[in-house]
């Protein structure tokens, strides 16, 4: 339990701009959903086994005492980590999560959102393009390189997406300001007709994620980043923004 816990909170919570996940257990997957409070990132994941205590529909609310809890070292080694249920609607799901530690004298209930309030608190969003025009697996060079470009031009909240030449080239700024650009990816094989722009900060962060990332660009206007942890295939897909 401490396991999908974890890569949770560190694949939502950990970024910045994720506070709250909607859970879906059904009896052959595990989903889990989140959106930024700007919209600039949906998430929609699914466990690689489903997660047979998270069944039902609930939220699960103010991720950094989540977080806390897990990081609390009382609850480091043996601890008891138990999905509370209780029967709603005629219906048995998960209300909360119960800590306690190995001696049984250090004891917290983080408490899950009920399925009416996270329905109408997280509405499932879709991207509805055609497919991705663009596929490939960003280097850590590339991310690195990305990074640095950021920090020269800390004053920008987006960078422009073109491809020139077969590549995938980043810009920052433009002629009326300080600028820069380089090549994010060699031999992209797909084309963007559309230049778009994307937050700085989200695509650092996602990229920054421990696993295997994988990235797509739809000329419509949409990037995903796939991000698989191990036990969770991660999907966050900005819309493409306007500066």
């Amino acid at each position: 339990m401490k396991d999908i816990l974890q890569d949770i909170v560190t694949h939502t919570h950990s970024l910045g701009f994720l506070s709250t996940v909607k859970v879906t257990g059904e009896e052959l997957a595990t989903t889990i959903e989140a959106m930024a409070e700007d919209r600039s990132v949906i998430l929609n994941a699914k466990t690689h086994a489903p997660v047979n205590e998270f069944s039902g529909v609930f939220g699960m609310p103010n991720l950094d005492k989540l977080a806390l809890h897990l990081k609390n070292p009382e609850y480091k080694e043996n601890a008891k980590i138990n999905v509370i249920k209780s029967t709603r609607n005629g219906s048995e799901i998960p209300t909360s999560l119960h800590f306690e530690n190995t001696t049984s004298d250090f004891v917290n209930d983080y408490r899950f959102m009920s399925t009416e309030v996270i329905n109408e608190k997280l509405k499932s969003v879709k991207f509805k393009g055609n497919g991705w025009d663009i596929e490939f697996e960003p280097s850590l060079a590339s991310i690195t390189r990305l990074k640095l470009q950021a920090q020269v031009h800390s004053e920008e909240q987006v960078f422009q997406v073109k491809t020139e030449d077969g590549n995938l080239v980043f810009f920052f700024g433009d002629a009326s300001t300080h600028a820069g650009s380089f090549v994010f990816q060699h031999d992209v094989g797909g084309k963007l007709k559309h230049s778009w722009m994307w937050p700085v900060n989200q695509v650092i962060s996602i990229l920054g994620l421990d696993g295997t990332a994988t990235m797509r660009i739809s000329d419509q206007g949409a990037m995903q980043i796939t991000v698989d942890s191990g036990i969770t295939e991660y999907n966050y897909i900005l819309p493409a923004q306007s500066k």
